[in-house]
């Protein structure tokens, strides 16, 4: 397998004739919108649905009006590319162990004040202009299980996505969106018969947070999340605790009876540490806010898990029904004392929710 660093940015050599060039414009004629009069647009993408007149772009920054035609401005922009290991997504309960080669382009559509990656969300960074088969195939020499579109927000890369993950699909490899979730039902409609698995991040419960931090709505993402699991995909949640602001204990306890309720106690839910990133400068999440969060969760949903956070019992996976550790993670390297192929528990038996 070809080993690369942790989120280094990997172009294949021009003489392979798959990558195209550095930069490139990456315009394409989007696919969801509605003409208006005096040669506007309507984006039907996501729940924004901004309106542009002539010469004007969307909230994401990639969608802009041409002579009253809505273009995509990234198709084919990758800011970074890597091979990860899967567990990085974090997707924990779909091929652990395995690596999965990870895409990114530029935009997004929130503008969360605590970005992880704004330099790529929200800046100019440096991109190659890629196609949907030079992908493919660099999945294929390294042997990856599939494909992950994530680092920026892979919505705004819709069509991009749409047309690589049917090539993948068609080539047997799984396609994994690590995304926000902010997306209208009939676009992700479209998309979710050839996702085999999303990270859906909900960035907390509150509208309030959602308006004011995040500069969104959370309901849209609940959608998203309930549409996935209903057309078959693998979804795993994931919820980073900004301190004082998302992580009140009955607020995050209402998240976690939702996703009881709407997705079922198997879905894992990843609680995630926050630091202080672009342009919020709160103080890390606390230690002891997070195992309090994790041990709430643990009385409803079967698997829960902390990240950016050293706590070795809140990243393994034990079985709901005898406490057997099943995987064993130490960053991410991962082991599997307990579990046996296809998933099941050496101890007793039962099935573990997990795709492998």
């Amino acid at each position: 397998m070809h080993e690369i660093n942790e989120g280094e940015r990997f172009w294949a050599d021009n003489e392979r004739g798959k990558l195209i060039k550095q930069g490139g414009n990456g315009m394409r004629e989007a696919k969801y919108y509605v003409k208006l009069e005096e040669d506007k647009v309507e984006c039907r993408l996501c729940p924004h649905t901004c309106r542009l007149g002539p010469g004007r772009r969307g909230i994401c920054r990639v969608r802009e009006n041409r002579e009253g035609r809505l273009f995509t401005r990234n198709y084919g922009l990758c800011s970074s590319l890597a091979l990860d290991p899967i567990e990085k997504k974090p997707l924990y309960h779909f091929y652990p162990g395995h690596f999965i080669l990870s895409a990114g382009t530029v935009g997004c559509n929130f503008g969360c004040e605590f970005c992880q990656n704004w330099e790529i969300a929200h800046g100019e960074p440096e991109v190659v202009e890629i196609t949907p088969g030079y992908l493919v195939e660099e999945a294929k020499r390294l042997k990856s299980v599939g494909l992950a579109y994530t680092y920026s927000e892979p919505i705004v890369w819709f069509e991009f996505v749409l047309d690589t993950a049917r090539m993948a699909r068609e080539a047997g490899l799984k396609n994994v969106l690590v995304t926000n979730g902010f997306i209208r039902p009939e676009p992700l409609k479209e998309l979710l018969p050839v996702i085999d698995a999303l990270n859906i991040d909900v960035k907390g419960f509150s509208r309030e947070f959602y308006r004011h931090i995040v500069h969104g709505d959370y309901q849209p993402v609940l959608r998203t999340a309930v549409q996935a699991k209903e057309a078959g995909c693998h979804v795993e949640i994931t919820t980073l605790l900004v301190t004082g602001l998302n992580d009140k204990l009955d607020e995050l306890e209402e998240l976690v009876k939702w996703i009881l309720a709407e997705l079922g106690k198997d879905t894992p839910l990843h609680f995630s540490r926050y630091f202080p990133r672009y342009k919020l400068k709160q103080p890390p999440t606390p230690l002891e806010t997070m195992q309090r969060a994790w041990e709430m969760a643990c009385r409803y949903l079967n698997y829960v898990y902390l990240g950016n956070v050293e706590a070795p019992q809140a990243n393994n996976t034990y079985c709901p029904q005898c406490g057997n550790l099943v995987i064993r993670r130490q960053g991410y390297r991962v082991s599997f004392p307990g579990l046996v192929t296809p998933g099941y528990c050496r101890q007793c038996g039962s099935q573990i929710a997990i795709i492998m």
